[in-house]
């Protein structure tokens, strides 16, 4: 099938390479612009990019999808189908309209639950038990388009926003494998939402990723685990900024914040405690917490984020 594919970050580098793999004839990709990153500030370009880079395919990067230029250059790439993995941009209607077998959507949830920029985020920090990834034709509203499948999968107790983006982006390679040969073969289902049902996954921000001590300890290591690998939960530690990577439900009580444990660093929440099993303190590398406490004493009884 004649394909135009849609997608940036690293979690739709597995489906553009299935869809090549499968033999299909990509005839463009679309992805946003180069960004600066690192230090430096250089120009990087996405992880999309350097894919179709590296097969030679045509590259394109506009700044808008509604002033005409993006619908020109696809009509003259007159794809039968355009796939869309976390582009991060909204099709218009010409857009959408645009291709025989319309523009399909491989979206990180069992929707219609978790429409929205960070469903894998979200159902880590909700602490659910399975997440999922769904295809679905693309509309004009968010996410709300007929299915046409779904896989789920476990969520582990311990694994992280970060880890399950990366297994969910091989499950998703293959869903949209399967769901672009049921396109063509001209069996693929339309599935519509219940809309009743669905829930948002808004973007996250920075400052919610700061641990609130008076939360329960089931709550927090959610946070912790939802917010790795971006932006990373934090907390302060004798004023200055503490980031915790890692964190396992511990015994204890006390005051909300109170270290009980200063060998384990064990803090007290709302609700049970948590212990910290991997830290880093500003200007600081990554490292466990029993390496960090060899080096940096802290006192039972001191508060975290006073």
């Amino acid at each position: 099938m004649r394909i135009v594919f849609m997608g940036t970050p690293e979690f739709a580098v597995p489906s553009l390479d299935r869809l090549l793999k499968d033999g299909h004839t990509v005839a463009g990709v679309f992805t946003q612009p180069d960004k600066p990153k690192g230090r430096g500030h250089k120009l990087a370009p996405p992880p999309v990019k350097e894919l179709a880079m590296q097969h030679g395919l045509p590259v394109y990067q506009p700044e808008k999808m509604r002033d005409g230029q993006a619908l020109a250059i696809l009509r003259e790439l007159a794809p039968e189908l355009i796939v869309v993995v976390a582009y991060g941009k909204i099709l218009p209607k010409d857009i959408l309209e645009l291709p025989k077998y319309g523009c399909i959507n491989l979206h990180g949830s069992l929707l219609p639950k978790y429409r929205g920029a960070a469903p894998i985020q979200w159902s880590v920090l909700n602490g659910d038990p399975v997440g999922g990834v769904t295809t679905m034709y693309m509309a004009e509203g968010l996410d709300s388009g007929d299915m046409i499948l779904s896989r789920s999968t476990p969520i582990g107790g311990d694994e992280t926003s970060g880890e399950l983006y990366g297994r969910l982006a091989e499950i998703g390679a293959q869903l949209l494998s399967e769901t672009v040969m049921l396109i063509a073969e001209g069996k693929a289902p339309r599935i519509p939402q219940d809309d009743a049902a669905a829930t948002h996954a808004p973007m996250l921000q920075k400052d919610q990723a700061l641990i609130d001590w008076t939360k329960p300890a089931g709550q927090l290591h959610n946070l912790i685990r939802g917010m790795h690998p971006w932006p990373v939960a934090h907390t302060l530690l004798e004023g200055k900024p503490l980031k915790v990577h890692k964190a396992a439900v511990a015994e204890g009580s006390g005051p909300a914040g109170c270290v009980l444990d200063e060998k384990r660093m064990i803090v007290a929440c709302g609700q049970g405690a948590l212990e910290l099993v991997e830290i880093q303190a500003e200007g600081s590398r990554r490292m466990t917490a029993a390496d960090y406490l060899r080096g940096h004493p802290v006192k039972k009884g001191v508060i975290l984020g006073s």
